[in-house]
């Protein structure tokens, strides 16, 4: 879930936007309100916050994730690990990925029963060579996953589930 906050306090981080993007908080403002009469993005309250998040029922939405899924290298990653890991069911992106910053750590948590762990961490090691970032892991059994699915479902960003 991508999520971007504008408000009086949030001017910092508009400004960090700003920065990296070389335009104005006014011009970032009104994209991300384009972006959001498109469809793109919605957006709700949160105290005197505008908080905006992708939509994931668009539906350029599957195109757009797998254009930032290649940019970060996240699709290699998941290429490797689903192909031999044991029975996978979803993989999620959590931390500042999952809030749409770009970080140094990739924060993943995989799903699933009978896991290769071993596999798995040569895996993680040879795509952080590959993709030049930090990776860090949680692994869940189904049963766990149950109870904690609907914080991953709020906080984190399902970028591969098993097709059924």
């Amino acid at each position: 879930m991508l999520k971007f906050f504008l408000n009086s306090r949030s001017s910092s981080y508009l400004r960090g936007l700003e920065s990296e993007f070389g335009e104005s908080t006014n011009a970032i403002r009104l994209e991300l309100n384009r972006l959001e009469d498109a469809g793109l993005l919605d957006s709700y309250s949160q105290g005197n916050k505008k908080m905006f998040k992708a939509n994931t029922g668009h539906p350029l939405f599957p195109e757009i994730n797998s254009i930032v899924m290649k940019m970060t290298g996240l699709d290699q990653v998941l290429e490797r690990v689903v192909m031999r890991l044991g029975e996978l069911k979803k993989v999620y992106v959590t931390g500042a990925f999952a809030t749409g910053r770009d970080s140094d750590v990739i924060d993943l948590v995989f799903i699933g029963d009978h896991i290769e762990r071993t596999y798995l961490l040569g895996l993680i090691e040879k795509a952080e060579e590959t993709i030049k970032r930090k990776i860090r892991y949680l692994i869940y059994n189904t049963s766990e996953y149950e109870l904690r699915k609907e914080n991953l479902n709020e906080n984190g960003l399902l970028i591969w589930e098993e097709l059924s």
